[in-house]
């Protein structure tokens, strides 16, 4: 005979599955709204994966307003529209005020808690849970979602048996399964027949086929611009910063390209990037520089002319895509040559032949189909009770704290909804 939970008969019982932002701020919203809310975590802690986020400072939210936010949601952020016009990112900051966390606005919109410290942010999100006596489970894997007649009747933990009038389910997606986000949702999900989308990585570095991003390992290049091309025809660009890597390409224009080339990647697609070294120049103005370093430097070898104008790591590649000896003479340069430098300059290609593994992602792209899914509430259109909120859904944004208020949105969503 199967155990059960205690289960009182007075009251509307919730249980959450999924201890990340959207499934805490569920939590709290279906608390505050009367019901008796159990959450259930599989790993040791709740907020694991909020622990990390904006490198540990926690990037709570976005300053700009719910069109500017939609904009930065690439996966379905119309979808978001009620959601977000109910709960703001104006909202999100005076929730977290009311928790006692003060906030501040940096470079992009960016909002973080003045203390720069993700655990104060998730020891008061603890604490509001305790005052509304909402029961936190971790080490408390849900193993299956029960249902009859296409309704919620409860879950199992283990061997035993949740009774309960609704589930919100907060798995989180693929991404970064250190913190328990390993893929649960999506196969629960399944299970009580949703469509989930494909499932790829998005906010993720890129691997290239060339070698000599190896020796540019650590080179972070500023103020330069990216273009995104599918066999030969540009898909996206963006300005900003970069950074080299061991194996390729990531930093802050390169995650947020990456979420198109995976797709363009799953889509057997031949992928380039495309790297405007001085972005701020024209053709004719990046012309007059080089021969302005080339009169100065006429005495020396090529490699030595380009000092100024770019980092000393940068020049061997540059030069030999160029088809230039590193050790030619300036004074021996063709106008030809000087022309194929600047389009190198003005053009740097890469293959990409992969995105790095999903665990590796900030975020996942893909999830439970949003058509399935009542935007105002995220009350399944499938399941009578059953909601789904955050990364389990086939909702994802941009790095700048644009998917935590997504997941602040949601949870709050299908909080006040729920009872």
């Amino acid at each position: 005979m199967k155990k059960s939970f205690h289960i009182p008969n007075s009251q509307f019982l919730i249980a959450v599955v999924g201890g990340g932002a959207a499934g805490i701020m569920s939590a709290i919203r279906a608390a505050e709204s009367g019901a008796q809310v159990t959450l259930f975590e599989k790993m040791p802690q709740v907020g694991r994966k909020l622990r990390i986020t904006g490198k540990g400072r926690c990037n709570l939210t976005n300053a700009a307003d719910v069109p500017e936010i939609v904009k930065n949601i690439p996966g379905n952020g119309k979808f978001l529209y009620s959601a977000l016009k109910n709960f703001s990112s104006a909202d999100a900051v005076n929730f977290f005020e009311s928790l006692g966390i003060k906030t501040k606005i940096e470079r992009g919109g960016r909002i973080f808690p003045v203390s720069d410290d993700a655990t104060e942010v998730i020891d008061a999100l603890l604490k509001r849970m305790a005052i509304l006596n909402v029961e936190v489970k971790t080490n408390s894997p849900v193993t299956e979602i029960l249902t009859e007649n296409k309704k919620i009747v409860g879950v199992k933990v283990g061997g035993k048996i949740f009774h309960c009038d609704a589930v919100i389910l907060a798995t989180g997606g693929a991404s970064y399964s250190a913190t328990g986000s390993t893929g649960d949702g999506f196969k629960f999900a399944r299970r009580l027949g949703h469509t989930v989308t494909e499932i790829l990585p998005a906010l993720v570095p890129l691997e290239t086929e060339e070698d000599f991003v190896k020796d540019l390992q650590g080179l972070s290049l500023r103020n330069v611009r990216v273009k995104l091309l599918a066999e030969g025809k540009k898909v996206a660009e963006q300005f900003g910063e970069m950074l080299f890597t061991h194996f390729g390409v990531s930093g802050p224009i390169i995650l947020t390209l990456s979420r198109q080339a995976a797709k363009l990647l799953a889509e057997k697609k031949f992928v380039e990037l495309e790297i405007n070294l001085k972005p701020a120049l024209t053709p004719e103005q990046l012309d007059a520089r080089i021969l302005r370093d080339f009169d100065k430097f006429k005495r020396k070898t090529i490699k030595n002319s380009l000092i100024e104008l770019l980092p000393t790591k940068l020049i061997p590649p540059v030069l030999d895509l160029s088809y230039l000896d590193e050790n030619k003479k300036v004074d021996e340069i063709t106008q030809a040559e000087r022309r194929r430098l600047a389009e190198i300059l003005r053009g740097l290609p890469l293959t990409i032949t992969k995105t790095r593994p999903i665990d590796e992602a900030i975020v996942t792209a893909g999830g439970v189909s949003v058509k399935e899914i009542d935007p105002r509430t995220m009350q399944s259109k499938i399941i009578d009770g059953l909601f789904i909120v955050g990364e389990v859904a086939d909702v994802d944004g941009f790095t700048g704290g644009f998917n935590l208020q997504a997941a602040w949105a949601m949870g709050n969503a299908a909080g006040i909804s729920i009872t």
